[in-house]
């Protein structure tokens, strides 16, 4: 029973996800929804940017103390091992809904491309950003990312192994494809207010950040084998310079990793 009970918490987990992954396509897109990152103005500009810093402060938090190994050391003492990661899926959800929710726009604009091409072509970019999330995800580990391998592996009475190290498709031309698709659609929107460049902003200085601590796991976790990836192969441009001399301490990954050795 109890492995049932963990079994429908991880695709329960998992399906809010989705649910707030398109929440948030939405509200950064500024469509459908009452309330989008575009919103009316309710509050003072000096309001809103201290609210809305402290809920990316939050958001960044929680997704940056979760995902360390050493809390997850002393956290899988409280939280069954075979829920932890479905658990932090749980309160990645929470944060972020949270944000958008308590989020408080701020109208000046920054751009605003009036040429229908140039409208169309940033909302292909917007979209393809958006898309191109879940689908590297899927090339490595979409469901041990979000914790339903673990919880299906447990309910077949089996022990959780990790991934091995892969480097499919475009993961073998960028390393961090993931956050390369979030930044696409961070910043790929025609009309460009102040509150959404700083989202954007934040967000990605967020990401060059966490992808420092997230590599080194890999390092550590991969050795040899991921430091030579990483001399190898770009973090985020094809076409960059391909990697670090043998000297240079080691960099960064992305919150799906690239073979997220349950990160």
């Amino acid at each position: 029973m109890r492995r049932i009970a963990f079994f429908i918490y991880g695709v329960v987990g998992h399906l809010l996800f989705l649910g707030i992954y398109a929440w948030l396509a939405l509200f950064l897109g500024g469509l459908i929804l009452p309330k989008t990152i575009d919103a009316p103005v309710k509050d003072t500009f000096w309001t809103a940017l201290a609210i809305d810093t402290g809920l990316m402060a939050v958001f960044a938090l929680q997704h940056s103390v979760m995902a360390r190994p050493s809390f997850k050391a002393v956290w899988t003492r409280i939280v069954p091992r075979p829920i932890e990661r479905s658990t932090y899926v749980y309160a990645s959800c929470a944060v972020t809904a949270l944000l958008m929710w308590q989020w408080r726009p701020i109208d000046l604009v920054m751009w605003d491309i009036h040429n229908p091409v140039g409208r169309w072509l940033m909302w292909g970019l917007f979209a393809a950003g958006l898309l191109m999330v879940p689908a590297v995800s899927l090339l490595i580990s979409h469901f041990d990312l979000f914790g339903t391998r673990q919880v299906w592996l447990h309910l077949q009475g089996k022990e959780y192994t990790s991934l091995p190290f892969r480097t499919p498709s475009i993961y073998s031309q960028i390393r961090h494809p993931l956050y390369v698709g979030w930044m696409i659609s961070f910043w790929a929107i025609p009309t460009m207010t102040a509150g959404h460049m700083l989202f954007a902003a934040v967000m990605t200085a967020y990401m060059m950040i966490a992808v420092i601590f997230e590599e080194r796991n890999l390092v550590e976790h991969f050795g040899a084998e991921y430091e030579e990836y990483r001399r190898r192969v770009p973090k985020y441009i094809p076409w960059a310079r391909g990697g670090k001399p043998e000297t240079e301490q080691p960099t960064l990954p992305e919150l799906a990793g690239v073979a997220n050795p349950e990160m």
